[in-house]
């Protein structure tokens, strides 16, 4: 059986991962993953609580599972709304660049 401490450890990583993608890159596309991989670490760390505290109380406890399943549904609107800004971002700048992005002007 894994410990707790790594999957928490895991999470951590791909949250920083995630963390440095959105404060480092300037691709739109890149940073929307790199939210996306936040999320999904975040998740991990969900279903890890929730297993473990299952483990020890011997009940079977769904929070966790829960709270992914409503962060994934939360994930699948934004993905739907955030490409659909990046295409039409990109159909009047000719560029998902987020420095050229930074005025709202037409």
């Amino acid at each position: 059986m894994i410990p707790l401490t790594y999957y928490l450890v895991l999470s951590a990583i791909l949250f920083t991962m995630g963390a440095l993608g959105v404060l480092i890159r300037r691709n739109a596309l890149i940073i929307f993953m790199s939210v996306e991989l936040m999320l999904n670490a975040a998740n991990l760390a969900f279903v890890a609580f929730a297993r473990s505290f299952e483990l020890t109380t011997g009940q079977p406890v769904f929070t966790g599972q829960l709270f992914v399943f409503f962060v994934i549904a939360v994930a699948a609107a934004e993905v739907a709304v955030g490409l659909a800004l990046i295409v039409a971002i990109f159909r009047t700048k000719h560029s998902i660049d987020v420095d050229q992005m930074s005025s709202l002007k037409g």
